[in-house]
């Protein structure tokens, strides 16, 4: 059967969703009915949707220049080893101590009351929906932030100098930055009194986006990206073009770049990276935040 070009469109807006809150859903479903433990399905997920969206990139590309190489794949597992093996752990570790208990306290000297649990599937969605907003709209303004003064820029800098845009790319936050991210949102869910399961799906959703937003896949965007961000869109933000990489902020949500005038739904990039685009070196991906303001404006 012959399909027209907007039927074709059409179904390239289908995968992201269906991956994205597929997984979401699930997530919410076990946290009800226990048919597995929930931290074990979401370590499944961070580990499994990196191959399988590698191999969509390989199937149906959106460039084939973006293709990685042997090179690319060595530095690319370097990231994401220290993510899952050392910044996630940590985190986790410091999560239900002293950071829960701190911002537990400030919540109650403030007489602030709201609690985001549920013990429903669509409650666990729409307070995980809730959570994700606030979530992002603090996000949102801190990567403005780092876009506009080179200060902050020198810890985002390491996410920005890529040549290729793919999904072995999501991991690569310097460890500073990665601390920073998951501080922000480790005092978010606090100050909410985010119960465990609400946690799990919203970081089944955070997971799974951010990993699909950065594939080299035709997807588009369609009515999930009225509020959610999308690889279409995402790849604006990874444009070697100054004005084009100021736009689209939003990790997982696109609705804050809607309401606060940087949203753009420019289809196509025609080279991604950041400065003169070189490639960078791993020692270098390390040493940027330590560069003087002079060096960085050079890479």
């Amino acid at each position: 059967m012959h399909l027209s070009e907007s039927q074709k469109q059409f179904l390239w807006t289908l995968p992201q969703p269906m991956f994205v809150l597929g997984g979401t859903i699930l997530m919410a479903l076990v946290c009800v009915y226990e048919w597995m433990d929930k931290w074990i399905l979401l370590t499944l997920m961070m580990w499994l949707c990196i191959p399988v969206i590698m191999l969509g990139e390989r199937i149906s590309p959106r460039r084939k220049d973006w293709w990685l190489s042997r090179g690319d794949l060595f530095r690319d597992v370097f990231w994401v080893l220290s993510s899952y093996l050392f910044w996630i752990p940590f985190f986790t570790e410091y999560y239900e101590g002293p950071i829960q208990s701190v911002f537990g306290r400030l919540r109650d000297s403030v007489g602030f009351s709201l609690s985001l649990e549920a013990h429903s599937i669509g409650g666990l969605l729409m307070m995980a929906l809730l959570a994700t907003l606030i979530i992002e709209f603090i996000a949102y303004w801190l990567h403005r932030l780092q876009h506009r003064f080179l200060f902050f820029w020198r810890i985002h800098a390491t996410h920005h100098h890529i040549s290729k845009i793919s999904v072995g790319r999501t991991n690569r936050t310097h460890p500073l930055e990665f601390i920073g991210l998951t501080l922000g949102m480790a005092v978010t869910v606090s100050f909410l009194v985010a119960s465990t399961d609400v946690i799990a799906v919203i970081l089944a959703f955070k997971t799974l986006s951010v990993n699909v937003n950065h594939a080299n896949m035709p997807l588009r965007s369609g009515v999930f990206g009225w509020i959610f961000n999308t690889a279409e869109y995402h790849q604006l933000h990874h444009s070697k073009n100054y004005a084009e990489s100021n736009r689209n902020y939003g990790c997982v949500v696109i609705l804050w770049d809607r309401v606060f005038g940087t949203f753009s739904a420019k289809p196509q990039i025609e080279h991604a990276g950041a400065g003169t685009g070189q490639k960078l070196p791993l020692w270098k991906q390390l040493a940027l935040p330590f560069f003087s303001n002079r060096a960085l404006r050079k890479l």
